[in-house]
């Protein structure tokens, strides 16, 4: 998840005053407002929370629970608790535009986390290109399939900007003998993974490739898959959890693609307190992302942090 700014998310509005620098005689207190409870958010919220205390910072969290009503109340939870800046990681981009303008309204600065937006709007962002993201699942596929007609699937999530812009990128980045045969959300949950994945393969039994927007998502596809005869399905997703990468050395996944959220919040928090404190430091900000295979799976970046970092 290249800047987003540079894949097209941009919200317009006018310029939001970027909050006063915190007082010099108490800590800066950060709110964080979450989108979700995947693996994803969990290491996302424990990276904040770990960053925040080594940089002597109060954090008080929320969940939005994949909920945009209830990112906007979260939103006006932190106005009121006058904190001095709030880093959210949206729900969609709908949502982000309320949100946006309700915090301007308050003169209290917003952080964005994966996704960005008009940098005249808000404090910064560290995003990751996930249009990028899915383009090298779909890359992997190309030089897999070396020419082959191939059959397709996709698991996204939730509609809005991660699911959107990830599939996106994945199905426009593959090659023309690769067919996308199904295409169906299953909302970030595992559970409703299996039972699309199921319909899929019944559908469709010479299916060749599934891109899943999630690794939990893509165990559970994995296992309805395997229970329906369609073993020979290769799995492509996104994280890169150490899950995930056992998956990889024993079959069970063809690639992921690693985008740590344990990097992302640590960003976050460093950067959102640096531009409250007017230091030079980049307003918008990049999670690095890498396909990882079998043949590089010991390498991988540490997704989540470990117990006690």
């Amino acid at each position: 998840m290249a800047s987003l700014i540079g894949t097209g998310l941009l919200l317009s509005g006018c310029g939001l005053e970027s909050g006063a620098t915190p007082a010099d005689d108490g800590p800066t207190t950060l709110g964080f407002v979450n989108g979700g409870s995947t693996e994803f958010h969990t290491c996302l919220q424990e990276s904040i929370a770990n960053t925040a205390r080594s940089n002597f910072a109060k954090l008080v969290t929320v969940n939005s629970h994949q909920d945009a009503a209830r990112e906007l109340a979260n939103i006006q939870d932190m106005i009121a608790r006058h904190v001095d800046a709030i880093i959210l990681q949206t729900v969609n981009t709908t949502a982000l535009k309320s949100d946006i303008a309700k915090a301007r309204s308050a003169h209290i600065p917003i952080f964005l986390t994966s996704v960005s937006a008009d940098p005249s709007d808000i404090l910064g962002a560290v995003v990751v290109d996930l249009k990028a993201v899915g383009k090298l699942d779909a890359d992997w596929i190309e030089d897999d399939a070396a020419g082959r007609e191939v059959q397709v699937a996709v698991i996204a999530g939730a509609p809005g900007a991660a699911s959107d812009l990830l599939v996106g990128g994945f199905t426009k980045g593959l090659p023309v003998n690769a067919k996308v045969v199904a295409n169906q959300p299953a909302m970030f949950v595992a559970a409703k993974a299996k039972t699309v994945a199921a319909s899929m393969i019944k559908a469709h039994p010479d299916l060749d490739y599934a891109f899943v927007a999630n690794e939990e998502m893509a165990f559970a596809a994995r296992k309805a898959f395997d229970a329906a005869g369609g073993k020979k399905v290769r799995i492509v997703t996104v994280n890169g959890t150490d899950e995930a990468l056992a998956a990889l050395k024993d079959g069970r996944f063809a690639a992921t693609v690693s985008n740590s959220a344990k990097d992302t919040g640590e960003l976050a928090v460093t950067n959102a307190i640096s531009l409250l404190r007017k230091e030079k430091v980049e307003k918008i900000a990049t999670t690095p992302a890498r396909l990882i295979t079998r043949s590089n799976a010991d390498t991988a970046p540490l997704y989540c942090p470990s117990d006690g970092s």
